[in-house]
């Protein structure tokens, strides 16, 4: 297996995370899209949405989005599991992953492409055309993170991690939308304890070191 990645990238980031948790090491193999080579053969071929990351299986098979690859490594790797180990586990880590995927991590990265010049023209991840940035929805996109910060803290008031007691991908994804939210300058609010606790402790794992 190979992983076709950018590292700055965060959806790369959310599945090197993943491996490290899981101690899997493939090789990676690092994609210039600040050269545009997302667009162009043969990382286009690997995938036609034009995103990182990809992993190549050893049998010419591409697959992509990190939320897919990760569940094909966790059904490699079951141990330790990340991603629910019975049927009641796995739709409870799957709530809490969309959950912090839907409503924090999708509108700040459609926040952050709206407020950084670097990327006029390329608002939608994966494109090249001349669609405006709008202030408006880098405003929508702080005000849908600091609406579910606030229900993150009321979920971590009873609860270690953001599923229960292990840590699971929808930490990986929390932990990914909140490091993506600094720059666009919002950050965990100081009434928030809970989410502070959890963060500084998520923070300090060696996989985010990957």
């Amino acid at each position: 297996m190979k992983l076709h990645d950018f590292n700055p990238a965060p959806n790369g980031q959310r599945v090197r995370i993943f491996m490290a948790e899981k101690g899997i090491d493939v090789p990676i193999m690092e994609v210039a899209l600040r050269d545009w080579a997302q667009f162009e053969e043969p990382f286009l071929s690997m995938n036609p949405f034009s995103v990182v990351p990809v992993l190549e299986l050893d049998d010419g098979t591409f697959i992509g989005e990190s939320v897919a690859i990760c569940r094909y490594l966790e059904d490699l790797h079951p141990d330790p599991s990340l991603m629910g180990r019975d049927s009641k586990e796995r739709a409870v880590i799957q709530m809490w992953d969309r959950r912090m995927e839907l409503d924090g991590y999708l509108p700040v990265m459609h926040a952050l492409r709206n407020a950084i010049p670097n990327f006029e023209g390329r608002v939608l991840p994966g494109t090249r055309n001349d669609l405006p940035q709008h202030p408006e929805i880098t405003q929508r996109g702080k005000d849908a993170l600091l609406i579910l910060l606030a229900r993150m803290d009321d979920q971590l008031a009873n609860n270690r991690f953001i599923a229960g007691e292990n840590f699971s991908i929808a930490d990986i994804t929390a932990h990914q939308m909140i490091r993506l939210a600094e720059r666009i300058e919002v950050s965990i609010p100081e009434n928030l304890t809970n989410v502070a606790r959890w963060f500084a402790e998520v923070d300090a794992r060696p996989s985010l070191l990957a």
